[in-house]
């Protein structure tokens, strides 16, 4: 029997809003126009943590020479895209369905603290969260366990008592190194990424709180 559950941490970027596979389809069209393919288990290595991946190495000359303007390109028209985007579905029914159940949420992150509060905002769940441990609070964000350490200090709980919600290999590996039990629930992008079998995880939120917790009870590790 596992411990009882008080606690969701969720993950933000993928996870409650699919950043990663806007951001890796505008980097792909851009390599397209130059010819280029953009692998995506090169760009899996960056996903849910700092550096692992530098999309401007295979780009021409020509283009590092200009990266300054073309990066600020490339990032407007993703934030235009992201701004029209809604979260992932289920998302919200689960954060209400969590409250309704006495569950406390955690966001933790390894994204900038400025970065995660406008998009919260944006999406009106700035006051969903009791806390958010984000890149800004730590020397070392996940695969590092140290965001997830964190998050449960300041919730003072047990790591026995939370349970992650990820879409990443690096943010679920960062979860169980502290102990924390760890659904994967994957987008179009980390889908393919080598989660252990061991992992509970499904496909997407339509199972809802009940669906969370009753993946979690096949988490052994």
């Amino acid at each position: 029997m596992t411990p009882h559950i008080k606690a969701l941490l969720f993950d933000f970027d993928g996870t409650i809003l699919d950043t990663e596979t806007t951001e890796f389809r505008h980097w792909q069209n851009y390599y397209g126009g130059h010819g280029l393919e953009l692998s995506l288990p090169d760009w899996q290595q960056g996903i849910g943590t700092a550096g692992g991946f530098d999309p401007w190495a295979a780009l021409p000359e020509g283009v590092q020479a200009e990266r300054e303007r073309i990066g600020a390109e490339l990032h407007s028209r993703m934030m235009d895209e992201l701004r029209r985007q809604d979260l992932r579905p289920g998302v919200l029914d689960v954060l209400d369905q969590a409250q309704t159940a006495g569950l406390r949420l955690a966001l933790v992150t390894s994204s900038r603290l400025s970065w995660v509060e406008d998009w919260l905002a944006h999406h009106a769940l700035l006051g969903r969260f009791e806390t958010l441990c984000t890149g800004d609070d730590v020397r070392r964000v996940k695969p590092d366990p140290e965001l997830y350490a964190l998050a449960v200090r300041r919730l003072g709980l047990a790591p026995q008592e939370c349970l992650a919600i990820e879409d990443s290999l690096n943010g679920a590996t960062a979860a169980v190194a502290a102990g924390v039990r760890a659904v994967v629930v994957p987008n179009e992008v980390t889908a393919s990424q080598p989660f252990p079998p061991v992992w509970p995880r499904l496909e997407g939120f339509d199972g809802g709180l009940v669906g969370l917790l009753a993946a979690a009870e096949g988490h052994r590790d």
